[in-house]
């Protein structure tokens, strides 16, 4: 073989490898510009959040959800979320009342099933935490109540929520568990009505949840019971058909089913879904 032979041939090797390496070159750029990029523009990128997210929630989850409202509010600048914590009996009819809201947290699957047969949630519900009963009275537990049964002493005063609110229903159902009839002075629309007759010495105890008892930081004392086992609350959560602000509801229901969310909500005393 010629000098002048090899000569061509190496030159060849030497240019499709060349050519080889700039189609390489060029399909990792082509890659990287397809999928890579992570700033406004790119085809990945989630769109900014505005505006105020309206959430209507159960009055037990008044701690934990301001809590997370506030970490929404600093994981996205520029949007504000307003609650209406309420009893959910109430908050359901409003909303199928027609009351501007864009989330939805009911204590219970009976109150959030008045917004889904009236068509005003976008989507099914899905449940997010439970919640237990405990019964308060005050610091020191001066009235000496161990038991539901204690509850019917002569000449205690006994707070109870109304049985059309959640936690008056699971208050029903553990007292019939535990075949006790009892007579209330009051009977309140909501958690923490009934929370705040005990704090104010206005009752000696009052049948709440957990999650209430510890959000009172040691102004009342919890006592359980164990027919409280026989009536846990379901808590569901649902975007709203005609809230104004769909993609800021969908990312408050993701945060507040998120790791995150859950921690903060087990730490206020909610048990996991």
């Amino acid at each position: 073989m010629t000098r002048s032979v090899r000569r061509t041939r190496r030159m060849l090797r030497l240019a499709g490898a060349g050519a080889a390496a700039a189609l390489a070159l060029s399909a990792c750029s082509s890659s990287s510009d397809s999928s890579g990029k992570s700033g406004p523009s790119g085809a990945s990128a989630s769109p900014k959040l505005s505006g105020t997210v309206t959430v209507f929630a159960a009055a037990s989850l008044k701690e934990s959800f301001t809590t997370l409202g506030e970490e929404f509010e600093h994981r996205h600048p520029g949007t504000k979320v307003g609650f209406n914590f309420s009893g959910s009996d109430t908050l359901a009819a409003s909303i199928t009342g027609g009351a501007p809201a864009d989330v939805f947290a009911a204590a219970s699957p009976k109150t959030m099933k008045t917004v889904t047969d009236a068509g005003a949630a976008s989507g099914a519900p899905v449940t997010f935490v439970r919640n237990q009963l405990e019964i308060a009275t005050r610091p020191g537990n001066p009235a000496k109540v161990s038991s539901l049964k204690d509850l019917t002493k002569s000449g205690l005063k006994v707070v109870l929520c109304d049985k059309t609110v959640p936690c008056g229903a699971a208050a029903r159902k553990a007292l019939d568990a535990a075949g006790i009839e009892l007579t209330p002075v009051s009977y309140e629309q909501d958690v923490k009505s009934a929370l705040n007759k005990v704090e104010l010495d206005e009752a000696d105890a009052a049948v709440v949840y957990k999650t209430d008892v510890k959000a009172a930081k040691g102004r009342v004392r919890g006592v359980e019971f164990p027919e409280s086992a026989v009536a846990v609350n379901d808590y569901p959560i649902t975007a709203l058909r005609n809230g104004q602000n769909p993609e800021a509801a969908r990312a408050f229901i993701a945060l507040v089913r998120s790791a995150d969310g859950q921690k903060v909500l087990g730490e206020a005393g909610f048990l996991k879904p």
